[in-house]
């Protein structure tokens, strides 16, 4: 008796230190108990919301990335670094977009590799965003420290600083792929993500909380030194300081940042490290769709907190707006002033322009 009762203890052993790669999502979802079911209007709902959020995301980064691009005057390790970041936040937009059409009863048919797939993606952008926000902490304590508008950083260590960010953002992000899963411990898995292990959302959760208070000291070191640095200066210059080429502009958008940053990941890193600590209690699956929205949210303030606080990236936008209406103004013209020159083809007398239209055709395209 004593023997069969150990058979019950013997498979579950077994079960939990065997490995399920073949099974689908659906497998691991009733192993933790995650009730993550959606109602179809809701994920309607979800999925029209996310995709409105998610074509500002990408049509904001991309204007950033451009006005950077183009305009000389940005042509600075701050202005690479946001556009870095701006980058980031594109993935982001695309990770948003694959996870809402992968999500609600669609997760239960993915299989291992494409759910690792949809959250190695979500994260590496995630991971991203957040290391190109310390970075850029960093650049601007080094410029502030220096009492300049820009640090001297050169190009060649600014790219490697892009090169790092991108490398820990992958590797982070490819790490419950590696191994670091509960594929072959079922016991260990966690209810956010069915096939992570509990103890990677802890690692994951307070390396994030540690990154956060390292920013929270940088910027607060920042508006100490700047609040005694203008104390001093202020008796001693005059009222018509022009304000713009100093460091001081950059204090109510670096406490804009770290506000945003603090009410947008604070609450799901904290949710992950309940998860991870396996607290039954704390209905950790009602909070996360909501969690996923303030992710996005912070997602979409970014380029508005970097780039629209900044009136000379605010004019490179309305000037690159200004060149795309120009540009299909251009091609409409094109097009309203080849059309009555081919018109011999409604009755079939096909010609060659003629060397006035070749002409004309070129002072449109110089205008």
């Amino acid at each position: 008796m004593q023997q069969l009762s150990l058979l019950p203890r013997l498979t579950m052993a077994q079960q939990n230190l065997s490995c399920h790669y073949n099974e689908s999502m659906g497998f691991f979802y009733n192993n933790s108990g995650a009730n993550d079911k959606w109602d179809q209007a809701q994920l309607i709902l979800m999925q029209v919301v996310g995709s409105f959020f998610c074509c500002f995301i990408l049509l904001s980064n991309a204007m950033v990335i451009a006005a950077v691009i183009t305009n000389k005057r940005f042509h600075y390790p701050f202005y690479y670094l946001l556009a870095n970041l701006a980058a980031s936040d594109f993935l982001a937009g695309i990770a948003y977009v694959y996870l809402m059409f992968n999500t609600g009863e669609v997760s239960r048919t993915l299989t291992v590799k494409g759910y690792l797939f949809r959250q190695g993606l979500l994260d590496v952008s995630l991971s991203a965003s957040l290391s190109n926000l310390l970075v850029i902490a960093l650049e601007r304590y080094i410029s502030i420290m220096n009492w300049k508008v820009h640090s001297n950083l050169t190009k060649r260590r600014v790219t490697l600083l892009i090169v790092m960010v991108w490398a820990i953002s992958i590797f982070m992000g490819a790490v419950p792929s590696l191994g670091w899963n509960c594929i072959c411990n079922l016991s260990d898995c966690s209810q956010l993500a069915p096939v992570f292990s509990r103890s990677y959302l802890i690692f994951w959760s307070v390396s994030n909380l540690v990154v956060f208070l390292v920013m929270v000291v940088i910027y607060m070191r920042i508006y100490t030194y700047v609040k005694r640095k203008t104390s001093v200066l202020m008796p001693n210059t005059s009222s018509s300081i022009n304000r713009k080429r100093t460091p001081i502009k950059l204090i109510k958008t670096v406490m804009v940042v770290l506000g945003a940053f603090v009410f947008c990941w604070t609450p799901g890193l904290v949710v992950l490290l309940m998860d991870g600590l396996n607290c039954r209690t704390c209905n950790v699956m009602k909070l996360k769709r909501w969690l996923l929205l303030l992710a996005v949210l912070n997602s979409v303030m970014n380029p508005c907190i970097y780039s629209y606080k900044d009136e000379e990236m605010w004019t490179t936008f309305k000037n690159l707006m200004r060149c795309i209406r120009s540009g299909t103004r251009r091609q409409r013209s094109m097009k309203a002033n080849i059309r009555p020159h081919s018109s011999g083809q409604d009755t079939g007398n096909s010609q060659f322009p003629s060397e006035e239209t070749k002409e004309e055709e070129k002072d449109n395209l110089h205008t």
